[in-house]
């Protein structure tokens, strides 16, 4: 039996993998969630879903922030309201997106919460070279030039990596 490599892949050629809506059917039609057999029995069914509502994106200056990404995705900064002077859900389809400064967690601290070192999620694009284009005329930092035909990766103000993949 041949093994699985002991290093990690290098991160050129790194690809992000989409599963298809055709993953449960691969799955013998069962959810994720669903008991599997154990010597035990089955095991309970458990109450949290397999479902992403938002991700919560770590930033200093709220206003800053929330206008750089209504620039960047094109939305209305007024439909954007700050919530509590330190959290800004940005209008999404799909999995939201909530802008916080994260005062529980280190946004109080002199340098605020942590920011996001490795891309944490993706945004789509059915235009990946018009999206780089449009990135570097807004002066957005980029971090990579497009990778395999597929992603590239920008810095946000507060450092955090975004990674924008072909649809």
């Amino acid at each position: 039996m041949s093994q699985l490599p002991k290093h990690r892949p290098d991160p050129e050629s790194y690809r992000p993998l989409i599963v298809p809506a055709s993953f449960k059917i691969i799955q013998g039609g069962m959810s994720v969630n669903q008991p599997h057999a154990t010597n035990e029995g089955a095991l309970p069914v458990s109450p949290v879903k397999n479902k992403v509502g938002s991700y919560f994106v770590p930033v200093r200056d709220i206003e800053k922030s929330r206008s750089w990404y209504c620039r960047v995705l094109a939305l209305d900064e007024n439909s954007c309201e700050i919530i509590g002077g330190h959290l800004c859900p940005l209008p999404m389809e799909g999995t939201g997106l909530i802008l916080d400064t994260m005062p529980m967690w280190g946004g109080e601290e002199p340098g605020g919460a942590p920011s996001i070192s490795t891309p944490a999620f993706m945004l789509l694009t059915a235009d990946l070279q018009g999206s780089l284009d449009y990135m570097k005329q807004l002066g957005v930092e980029l971090v990579t030039e497009i990778m395999h035909d597929h992603w590239f990766v920008v810095k946000d103000p507060d450092g955090n990596k975004l990674m924008i993949c072909r649809e």
